[in-house]
């Protein structure tokens, strides 16, 4: 298939989205079945798209001479004044997005029949979530910003519904206007940096703004500004620190949601914008230390968080805010295609563990880790997939997150070294909770002897997602392999076909790569030291240290500051507005002109009294008030 004709990607979502929207009640199963063949039509198009792509490079360069590019009339005001052109453009970052949301989406459907199966509004869910792939591969295909924004916007509000799914729960309706407000708060920012850089490059067109930021059209300053304005738009999509307050509220959604939207499309949205604008990033190198900087805060914040929690999609939650932390990190330092490949693997071994824990959830109903325990005798597929997702996690060789967090901790070694030793700290965290989750939940004892005795291993409409991701999550990561890349048609491993400056040719140190994995079976061996058997050294270091548990339960009660700031903070100053309105706009302003009107004409009324005599002598008086006024003048 042809890059030029990316947009029927878009097309087929979109069409199964309007038609279920309005007839999925009178379809057999709800569409189901359309949403399942639309998905894999877009995921073998998508392939069809990367076929094409791998035949316009030339000496390692793409140089497709247009025929990435698919564009029309928009909006076109006053003969070129204002104009915006609807547009598709296709290179190595959009190829990268269309095979892991196409792969995901696909995967996803599938497991969502079973999963979901019997939900009062079954039809409607699978119409959300074609929404969702709808507004997702609009964003990535998008040659402008402004069309970028409103697809951004269409990923927000399908968030919103899939989140809110389970509407009549008062959980999930907070946790869907929590992700809405959160975000939000990023898009206005967004916002903002799209219109400063219209404002002075007089153009929405994405590769027009990099050529006219590279050729020194903005002042530096105004750059700096309009670029961290841009930031604050994917720091809200991200989750990164401050607006990462909503992801782990947003697992109220149904469980093949998370694996979608919140381990491998929606939230991966801010590192697709910043890795898209990454040219315009290196001009002003300010705004790219913010990147890094905010990336990895949230790295370690977040794997913090995640060593203490109980429920398992929150654990994973907090596992992909952290592993987001070290996709802006690689970005920060201008490594796109390191960025990219992590975001590649990561899809795929994340949406894993997610569909896991929707596998041991739908078994057991209960989602709580310390209830849990000893499934792995009644779950093998699901124990041994989950436990191939979590060695993935945690960067155990061979699997594929080894090989992309890897590449980020070698950055860091060479250019910010102490970014790498908080980096090798993080990644320690990592195999600790994800070792704590695999142990408490698959091994030792069972503690609600209810809920193991009704568990039973999911069938093959559910198991089949996991067995396919699985395969990913080990061998994914072998694209970063010249030898590999070369076979599947690219000019070399992955950082010889996404890169902003020039290829970089990967180069296996051993040295290294045994640190690495020292570090991550080290936290695996902590991992086992305190929850394996009874954990009674995790409980003792609980006792051992209450304040800092707490400190991280709480999420260092960053929520509850913004509770605190909302409450007495905006409602504050609403009472204060809304007092104001009430009391001066509308009572004596608005109201106020109509009654004092009423007041007036109350009191004139009674100069009519009916009585010929009296306007008689109205009347002569005006005669004599009008001659007397003439008489004056002359």
């Amino acid at each position: 298939m042809s890059m030029a004709m990316a947009g029927i990607l878009i097309a087929i979502p979109a069409s199964i989205f309007v038609l279920l929207a309005l007839t999925w009640k009178v379809l057999p199963r709800g569409g189901d079945f359309l949403v399942v063949l639309g998905f894999l039509a877009v995921w073998l198009l998508g392939l069809g798209i990367a076929a094409d792509f791998t035949k316009h490079f030339h000496d390692g360069v793409f140089a497709p001479n247009g025929a990435n590019v698919f564009s029309f009339d928009w909006i076109n005001i006053g003969d070129g004044l204002f104009h915006i052109q609807f547009s598709t453009w296709v290179d190595s970052i959009t190829v990268t997005m269309i095979v892991v949301v196409s792969t995901v989406a696909l995967m996803v459907a599938i497991y969502s029949t079973g999963y979901m199966h019997g939900e009062e509004r079954y039809g409607w869910y699978f119409a959300a979530l074609s929404l969702f792939v709808t507004a997702m591969l609009t964003l990535i295909l998008s040659g402008n910003l402004l069309q970028l924004y409103f697809a951004w916007e269409g990923v927000g509000l399908a968030s919103f519904l899939l989140i809110g799914f389970y509407w009549e729960r008062q959980s999930a309706a907070e946790a869907a206007k929590k992700a809405f407000i959160t975000t939000r708060i990023g898009d206005v920012g967004l916002l903002i940096g799209i219109v400063l850089l219209w404002r002075v490059a007089g153009t929405f067109d994405i590769q027009g703004i990099i050529h006219f930021a590279e050729e020194g059209g903005f002042d530096k300053t105004y750059l700096t500004v309009a670029m961290l304005f841009l930031f604050l738009g994917a720091v809200g999509k991200s989750a990164q620190f401050p607006l990462h307050v909503w992801l782990p509220d947003a697992m109220e959604g149904p469980t093949p949601v998370s694996a979608l939207i919140h381990a491998a499309t929606m939230v991966v949205a801010g590192v697709y914008l910043v890795a898209r604008m990454m040219p315009v990033f290196d001009v002003v190198p300010t705004a790219r230390e913010v990147v890094l900087y905010t990336g990895l805060i949230t790295a370690v914040m977040a794997a913090t968080m995640g060593l203490v929690s109980n429920d398992i999609k929150r654990v994973l939650a907090f596992s992909t805010v952290s592993q987001l932390g070290f996709m802006f990190v690689a970005l920060g330092m201008g490594a796109v295609g390191v960025a990219m490949f992590h975001l590649f693997t990561h899809a795929f071994f994340k949406a894993l563990l997610f569909l896991g824990s929707g596998s041991v959830i739908h078994a057991t109903h209960e989602q709580t880790v310390e209830h849990l325990g000893g499934l792995r005798k009644k779950l093998p597929i699901t124990t041994w997939t989950f436990v191939i997702g979590s060695l993935a996690l945690a960067g155990i060789i061979p699997f594929a997150g080894f090989w992309s967090k890897d590449e980020i901790l070698h950055t860091a070694a060479h250019s910010h070294p102490m970014v790498y030793v908080i980096l090798a700290g993080t990644a320690i965290l990592t195999a600790i909770y994800s070792t704590r989750v695999v142990l408490l939940t698959f091994w030792g004892e069972p503690k609600d002897h209810h809920a193991y005795e009704h568990a039973h291993e999911s069938g093959p409409i559910m198991a089949g997602p996991l067995v396919f991701l699985s395969l990913l999550a080990i061998s994914s990561g072998f694209v970063i392999f010249h030898s590999v890349g070369a076979a599947l048609g690219f000019p070399g491993g992955i950082l010889e076909t996404i890169f902003t400056e020039e290829p970089e040719v990967f180069h296996f140190d051993p040295v290294f790569a045994a640190t690495a994995v020292g570090m991550s079976l080290a936290g695996i061996g902590i991992g086992f030291a305190y929850w394996w058997g009874d954990a009674s050294r995790a409980v003792r270091a609980r006792a051992w240290a209450p304040e800092l548990h707490a400190l991280l339960v709480n999420r260092y009660y960053i929520d509850d500051l913004y509770q605190a700031i909302i409450d007495r903070v905006i409602l504050g100053l609403g009472n204060i507005v809304a007092t104001f309105e009430r009391h001066v706009v509308n009572e004596a302003g608005v109201d106020g002109g109509s009654q004092l009107i009423g007041w007036f004409g109350m009191r004139l009324k009674f100069l009519q009294t009916g009585r010929i005599p009296n306007y008689a002598l109205a009347m002569a008086v005006g005669v004599v008030v009008l001659a007397v006024m003439a008489f004056r003048s002359a």
